[in-house]
């Protein structure tokens, strides 16, 4: 490939509306080009890396016997009725009706597809375990797009899914692809942490998620650093401490105008957590009363799971009132209305805790849980803090930014139960096909790489994801035996197997140089008249700030060493 012809060209503005270093280094470099909000155009180079990124998923994918297929990317919305995702998810699963007025889906992901594939080929538990997996474009209408590739609305995913006849075929092959996803990652430079996750919208139970630490990831992790705890932070639990106290009777308090928790506590002269917060929601038009301490916060993503839907609201106060609730001064305790009470788990081990006294300008001292008021649910709805107390092992916790890099889940029965996938068993019992998904999204992949290894000069591309393996620069500026030099050695290195950036273009060295490092290529060559005099040809790896002339027969053997250092990718180079 030549630089003179190459389709796109490198920057030296940063974009307006970059955020953080890979966003900016992929632009510069010529790799995409925005389209549209969350939108983008890979161009030649990057998509050069994305197809090296996505052999390294195939090989591993085949490796545990993966089958590749192609479904598509346009769905009918019958079939994400049967699963009930139609009603539960918003818009960021897009709709829209065909020529016929029919109901149709821009597919977000594909486990209803790949259960309507299984209820129509599978039949017989023979035919199981499988594992099927592609590589397709998701369209996902997130409500606000950022990070250049980290979070887009259209993006190229690697989705498998494992079909088995119960729940232990699904747990025997979960580490498997578990691994796989390791070797993945490394394989790409990147040192993964694993963490439990919530699995959202995708539903069934156990779901792990690989993860990039990384002060620019949209992610919080939860880390112990004395046990092996890890999780999301919208999956992360606390071991909250038990209160000892006796329990006083409950006393009210005129605490007029204090309708906040900050200022109740300072009004009482009491840390903020031995009081109580109510937060009000609205879900499928019932009245939802949170019930939390008040120096925490809800979690509106474990509030989801608990709720079974995304789709609620912060409560009007009209429907506060309608319960016999006062605004700033809400209680649990005797209310008139019907109300669903969803009380966190931060609150039975507490003791005489200040609550409202659902009468404005009063509170009341004293109150605790199972005397004064009962819930529906006691469940962990809380944001963990940095500093809380791990719950294996009671040590502090400490929240890490990080990017998502893959997800896996144990989806069980969920698609295949309402969708009607079963299969017969050896008994001939008709029974449900047990299911897991596992994606990876490439581009994503692909930023994250690129977040961990750059410098202030530009990308740094481990060589087994760059867009060439070799950078070669022709200093020639009318010398036609330099020239002549370049073009035989780019003709003879691709001879002998090595992808090549030939820097052909009438520029100044300057420019050719900034730009061999903005690209990141493993391996820069430069032919000039100074390098021919010492002997030969100048090598330079793109991590080291040192080059070295070498005579142009020595080139293969250590361009392939350079090219095999993988090790030094793994941590070297994390900005």
């Amino acid at each position: 490939m030549r630089m003179s012809n190459l389709f796109g060209r490198t920057l030296r503005e940063t974009p307006a509306d970059a955020e953080i270093p890979s966003h900016t280094l992929l632009v510069r470099a010529g790799m995409i080009r925005p389209l549209a909000a969350g939108v983008y155009s890979y161009m030649p180079l990057g998509w050069r890396t994305l197809r090296r990124i996505e052999h390294i998923i195939r090989e591993e994918m085949d490796a545990i016997d993966g089958q590749e297929v192609s479904m598509p990317v346009m769905h009918p919305a019958e079939i994400w009725k049967e699963t009930g995702r139609w009603y539960e998810l918003g818009p960021e699963l897009v709709r829209f009706q065909d020529r016929g007025n029919r109901d149709m889906v821009l597919g977000m992901t594909h486990e209803e597809v790949v259960t309507y594939l299984t209820r129509q080929e599978i039949s017989s538990y023979r035919q199981m375990p499988a594992m099927i997996y592609q590589f397709q474009t998701k369209i996902r209408d997130e409500p606000r797009s950022r990070g250049g590739l980290i979070r887009v609305r259209e993006f190229i995913m690697k989705d498998a899914y494992s079909l088995d006849v119960d729940f232990d075929g699904l747990d025997e092959f979960y580490p498997r692809i578990y691994q796989a996803y390791v070797n993945v990652f490394e394989r790409c430079g990147l040192d993964p942490l694993v963490v439990e996750a919530d699995p959202g919208m995708m539903g069934g139970s156990d779901s792990h998620e690989f993860m990039l630490v990384n002060e620019n990831g949209e992610d919080t992790v939860v880390v112990c650093a004395s046990c092996e705890y890890k999780a999301n932070r919208e999956n992360a639990h606390v071991a909250w401490p038990v209160d000892d106290e006796e329990m006083r009777p409950t006393e009210e308090v005129s605490t007029p105008g204090i309708d906040t928790i900050a200022g109740l506590a300072d009004f009482l002269d009491i840390p903020e957590r031995k009081t109580s917060k109510i937060v009000f929601y609205t879900a499928d038009g019932e009245l939802v009363f949170t019930v939390i301490r008040g120096d925490l916060d809800i979690n509106e993503t474990k509030l989801a799971g608990v709720l079974g839907t995304s789709e609620f609201e912060p409560a009007s106060e009209a429907a506060i009132e309608e319960v016999g609730a006062v605004p700033g001064y809400a209680s649990p305790i005797a209310l008139e209305g019907e109300a669903k009470i969803i009380v966190d788990e931060s609150i039975p081990s507490a003791r005489n805790l200040v609550a409202g006294a659902n009468k404005a300008g009063y509170h009341l001292r004293n109150v605790n849980y199972g005397r004064d008021y009962e819930a529906d649910e006691v469940v962990d709805i809380a944001t963990v803090r940095d500093g809380d107390a791990c719950p294996q092992c009671g040590d502090r916790l400490k929240l890490e930014r990080a990017i998502e890099l893959g997800h896996i889940f144990k989806l069980g029965t969920r698609y295949s139960e309402p969708m009607g996938a079963t299969y017969l068993d050896a008994d001939g019992e008709e029974r449900p096909v047990v299911m897991g998904s596992y994606g990876i999204g490439l581009g994503r992949l692909m930023a994250a790489i690129a977040e961990k290894y750059h410098d202030e000069y530009g990308l740094i591309w481990p060589p087994s994801v760059a867009p060439a393996g070799v950078y070669l620069i022709s200093l020639a500026s009318g010398d036609e035996e330099i020239g002549n030099t370049a073009e035989e050695l780019y003709q003879s290195l691709r001879d002998e197997g090595f992808s090549v950036l030939f820097d052909d273009r009438d520029e100044r060295a300057g420019v050719k140089f900034n730009d061999a490092d903005l690209i990141g290529a493993p391996v820069r060559l430069t032919v000039s008249s100074r390098a021919q005099k010492r002997g030969g040809i100048e090598i330079k790896a793109r991590w080291s700030d040192a080059s070295e002339v070498i005579p142009i027969e020595d080139l293969p053997s250590l361009i392939r060493e350079y090219l095999g250092s993988s090790s030094r990718f793994g941590g070297q180079h994390a900005e």
